[in-house]
């Protein structure tokens, strides 16, 4: 028995929301699981890596590689291009690996968009919104992160309620609690949809 092709995991939370916390957690426990790296025109922040992190592209670079059809989804989010290498991503399935995709609420729709179009990325779509227990708590993430100026940290605010309110758009939530109990709820969720009978083959001659 085996599973047919990797899984397409869309995972979403606001702004410190602890979205790459998880992928991080998740990629390290679960070698499956791959995390596909998007690109983006904003600069680096002082712990990131290019090409680890992300792929950091100047603008011009960005939008060739739309115009060329290169992206899965992109979108421009506080002032910056972001993208998802589709071929990144379809070589992944096709290796039966799971590609985790660590994007906002305006990405992750574009790509259940698309997945409705499309057989083969319906049938691997797993979506997840990570809910933050309160804006307090995602108030002092943010303030705590020591990455953003006071308007930009009440912008990304206002902008997380109404992330928040979308979370009916999704397969599964997680309400956050600490980093480990976020991991069990979504290495159960992966668990789940890996067995689910669609996804398997049998032998059973």
């Amino acid at each position: 028995m085996k599973s047919k092709e990797g899984l397409l995991v869309v995972l979403s939370s606001p702004s410190g929301g602890g979205k790459t916390t998880l992928c991080n957690r998740l990629t390290e426990a679960d070698t499956n699981v791959v995390r596909s790296i998007s690109c983006t025109t904003r600069p680096p922040r002082s712990a990131e890596v290019k090409d680890r992190d992300y792929h950091f592209l100047t603008p011009d670079d960005f939008e060739k590689r739309v115009a060329r059809g290169e992206f899965l989804e992109h979108a421009q989010v506080h002032g910056h291009y972001y993208g998802t290498l589709r071929k990144t991503v379809e070589d992944l399935l096709a290796a039966g690996r799971d590609a985790l995709l660590n994007i906002d609420v305006q990405g992750a729709a574009t790509v259940c968009k698309l997945a409705k179009a499309d057989p083969r990325l319906c049938r691997a779509l797993v979506s997840v919104f990570l809910m933050p227990s309160s804006l307090q708590m995602l108030e002092q993430r943010l303030r705590r992160r020591g990455t953003d100026d006071e308007a930009t940290i009440v912008r990304r605010l206002a902008e997380a309620r109404n992330e928040m309110a979308r979370w009916r758009e999704y397969d599964y939530v997680i309400e956050s609690g600490s980093m480990e109990e976020d991991y069990q709820r979504m290495q159960a969720i992966l668990d789940a949809e890996r067995n689910r009978s669609g996804r398997l083959n049998f032998e059973t001659e």
